[in-house]
């Protein structure tokens, strides 16, 4: 899978290609991430889904495993059993990880359904927007430069 730095067309196909019962979910994440994400990330077309970026303009390194492309921070995509969220500050800030963890279990009923990096929400009705939200606004792309480069010296 590549990753393209395309945005509006490709970002709009791809909401209009969800079945009926994911669209409004999806699009009302998209929206609580347009609206909380730090300023200087960069939406944009990444791996066939919508996502957010640290621009090259920003970070001229780029990303470690293909420096042609930008710094990858956030990404949704609509999976066969759910919509998922990909949060590579979750997987990189143990201290973020743990808030998110204990916000979650305080305000959505049931367990959380995530991977390393990835929270999927089989039941779009049960999407916590507004602790998504809080979790986007957590993040600069200053911070997750420097979390992101601690990393790599590990």
């Amino acid at each position: 899978m590549t990753a393209t730095m395309e945005t509006g067309k490709p970002i709009q196909d791809y909401i209009e290609a969800l079945s009926d019962d994911r669209r409004p979910a999806f699009e009302q994440l998209l929206a609580v991430i347009r609206q909380h994400i730090a300023p200087g990330f960069q939406e944009g077309f990444y791996y066939r889904m919508p996502g957010w970026a640290v621009p090259h303009s920003t970070y001229p390194k780029g990303y470690h495993c293909d420096p042609k492309i930008p710094l990858p921070f956030l990404s949704i995509a609509n999976q066969k059993g759910a919509i998922t969220l990909y949060h590579m500050g979750l997987y990189a800030d143990a201290e973020l990880m743990a808030w998110f963890q204990q916000e979650y279990a305080a305000r959505v009923p049931g367990k959380l359904d995530m991977g390393k990096s990835c929270i999927r929400f089989k039941k779009p009705e049960l999407i916590p927007f507004e602790l998504i939200g809080d979790l986007v606004a957590k993040v600069t792309p200053e911070q997750w430069i420097s979390v992101y480069e601690s990393m790599l010296k590990r």
